[in-house]
């Protein structure tokens, strides 16, 4: 997993190429991530809800094994620090407004479980 920075060190002499098509280029916005796991894997759907809808659709479904999923943590953790020490803190809900919903909330009946 990375997290944006390159360990330039000799005992890191595997480099990984990574292709972008076209069509993925553009990437997919999402503002909501349903997570749920079982012992193999976790299971992320990455959704956009748009207020004044009762349906969120799937952008992105990601798969990932339990390892790889603390890494993703682990990456996104630093990323966010270095993120907050250039740009200051992250509002989290209830921060943010009153409501701790950033202005929507997801319908109930879309979410799962």
């Amino acid at each position: 997993m990375s997290d944006g920075n390159r360990d330039k060190s000799p005992a890191n002499d595997h480099q990984v190429n990574i292709e972008l098509p076209d069509d993925v280029a553009d990437g997919e916005y999402a503002n909501f991530v349903v997570i749920t796991h079982s012992h193999a894997e976790f299971i992320f759907d990455f959704t956009r809800i748009v207020p004044g809808t009762q349906k969120a659709r799937v952008q992105s479904r990601i798969i990932m094994a339990p390892q790889n999923a603390k890494a993703l943590l682990s990456a996104l953790t630093h990323n966010i620090q270095r993120y907050e020490h250039q740009h200051g803190e992250i509002a989290t809900p209830g921060e943010d407004d009153s409501s701790g919903r950033f202005g929507f909330q997801a319908p109930d009946d879309i979410l799962p479980n």
